[in-house]
């Protein structure tokens, strides 16, 4: 009977596979978005850090369709939770990773609060969210652009080279780091600027060099091209990135839900 009460009513659950014992953890945000330089990103750092799937997230307000693949199962809609336990001078990290965002504004913070629920309850103080940025002109060496929780941060975050953004941060990327201040944690959003027309390598790799500083990683950028040809997002839910228009900011160029 709970079961069956839970699943009418399922707003943003979590089935969980284990819940693994974390010193510390940082949390990456993994989602798509424009160039899908954050799920790029993410699915780099889960393949070469070997991180382990703990948990899968189910939202009512993800997209309602389900997509079958060449050899006849479903792709769902859906979000994941890695998890890696850092070696000497690495922090242990949380890795969200998946092929869509919520559609609506309400999903978004209903998602974004159940995730920092669990990283929080796992001992997570600090987030870091990621994505791309459209500046709306060519692009020939990406730049890295942050917002962050609090000057502190921002001050080692510029230490990357990065300049502090001046704009709106849809979805997850501000939403998190925003909640995530909310309930006493820090963080910060690091961006790479890219055309958004196309799965965004070298905006990836920029944004993978800058984490790795900050977290201590010891990461190849080798491999980032595989990644790419791996994406759950890439075919399936591609055309469903924008489901609610918004009023761009730029001139001349379409809303931008995601950043």
């Amino acid at each position: 009977m709970l079961a069956e009460v839970r699943r009418r009513l399922m707003v943003c659950i979590v089935r969980f596979h284990e819940k693994p014992k974390l010193r510390d953890p940082v949390l990456i945000e993994g989602l798509p978005g424009i160039g899908l330089v954050a799920n790029i990103v993410a699915l780099h750092l889960i393949r070469q850090l070997g991180a382990r799937l703990f948990g899968e997230v189910y939202c009512s307000s993800f997209q309602n369709v389900a997509i079958p693949t060449e050899e006849g199962s479903l792709k769902f809609p859906m979000s994941q939770l890695y998890y890696h336990k850092g070696t000497v001078g690495e922090r242990d990290l949380i890795i969200l990773y998946g092929n869509t965002q919520a559609l609506t504004t309400r999903g978004q913070y209903e998602l974004c609060s159940r995730i920092l629920d669990v990283a929080q309850e796992m001992g997570c103080r600090y987030v870091i969210t990621l994505g791309g940025y459209r500046p709306g002109r060519e692009v020939k060496e990406p730049k890295l652009y942050y917002a962050a929780s609090d000057i502190e941060v921002a001050e080692e975050v510029r230490s990357l080279g990065a300049e502090a953004l001046r704009g709106q941060i849809f979805g997850v990327a501000g939403l998190l780091i925003g909640l995530g201040k909310l309930l006493g944690m820090r963080g910060f959003c690091l961006l790479a600027e890219t055309p958004g027309t196309r799965p965004d390598v070298d905006a990836a790799r920029e944004v993978l060099k800058g984490i790795s500083r900050v977290l201590g990683l010891r990461v190849s950028l080798d491999g980032v091209e595989e990644a790419v040809k791996a994406l759950d997002v890439a075919k399936p839910f591609k055309w469903m990135f924008q489901p609610e228009r918004r009023t761009g900011r730029e001139r001349g160029t379409e809303p931008e839900w995601f950043i």
